[in-house]
């Protein structure tokens, strides 16, 4: 198939990587399972094997069409629901609860679906994607830097890199290399109400606003020095030296 530059595709082509992210994401036979551009549905195909339900959501017309021929027999069994239209359109609360999201997204999108998924008030039971490198080395803060991706992500759920994907596993091959990042345990447990969740994040982009200055004086109109003691923040500390328990107390202070 020809992929498509303005929708970001990079089609994965490798049958053993697709049952290793199932295997990853360990999908039980009861699981409905959401798929974000099955593509040439080789996950699709990986997916069935053990989900209860699969819906997969595909934005080229094209594929969406080959893919009606691929799996005829899964779709008029009702194990396979296809979707043509854009993820961004998409009305999550049609999804039954606790529903999985196991997908090869495009890259352009990454961080509006985490946004999408993890803020929803019909949130996934849990996270299967593939993703730059560089991003969920970023989410999971390998070098111990936190940054406003990885404090959003933490805020909701547990990332973890689970394995490496070289660029030749896809067509056309990306310019980066890729990695499986699973979030876990997602839920709202670390807000009490709403007010206190839309303030972590507001007192996370004041924070980071001017990477380079002292967290503390970026924080100065928004948060009192004792706020600041009583949270463990240390005088010279930045932005991305805080973790995200330290962010929670900040916002609960308020």
């Amino acid at each position: 198939m020809r992929a498509r530059k303005s929708l970001g595709q990079n089609f994965l082509m490798h049958a053993r990587i697709a049952e290793r992210i199932v295997l990853v994401a360990d999908i039980k036979h009861d699981d409905v399972v959401l798929e974000i551009g099955p593509g040439t549905g080789m996950l699709t195909k990986e997916l069935l094997k053990k989900a209860k339900k699969v819906i997969a959501v595909e934005a080229d017309k094209e594929l969406f069409e080959k893919l009606q021929t691929t799996f005829v027999s899964e779709v008029a069994g009702g194990r396979l629901e296809l979707i043509h239209g854009d993820i961004r359109a998409f009305d999550i609360s049609s999804l039954p609860k606790s529903y999985a999201l196991v997908a090869n997204i495009p890259y352009y999108l990454t961080g509006e679906i985490f946004r999408m998924f993890l803020e929803a008030s019909n949130q996934p039971s849990f996270m299967t994607l593939l993703v730059q490198r560089e991003v969920a080395d970023r989410i999971v803060a390998r070098d111990k830097k936190e940054s406003i991706l990885s404090l959003s992500v933490k805020a909701y759920g547990t990332p973890k890199r689970e394995f490496l994907v070289p660029r030749g596993a896809f067509v056309p091959a990306p310019n980066v290399d890729s990695a499986v990042l699973t979030i876990s345990d997602i839920s709202r447990k670390n807000f009490s109400t709403k007010a206190e969740e839309e303030q972590f994040f507001k007192l996370l982009h004041v924070g980071f606003a001017h990477k380079r200055k002292l967290v503390q004086n970026n924080l100065k109109e928004f948060v009192s020095e004792k706020a600041l003691r009583v949270a463990g923040v240390h005088e010279g500390a930045r932005a991305e030296d805080l973790t995200l328990s330290t962010w929670l107390k900040l916002a609960r202070s308020h």
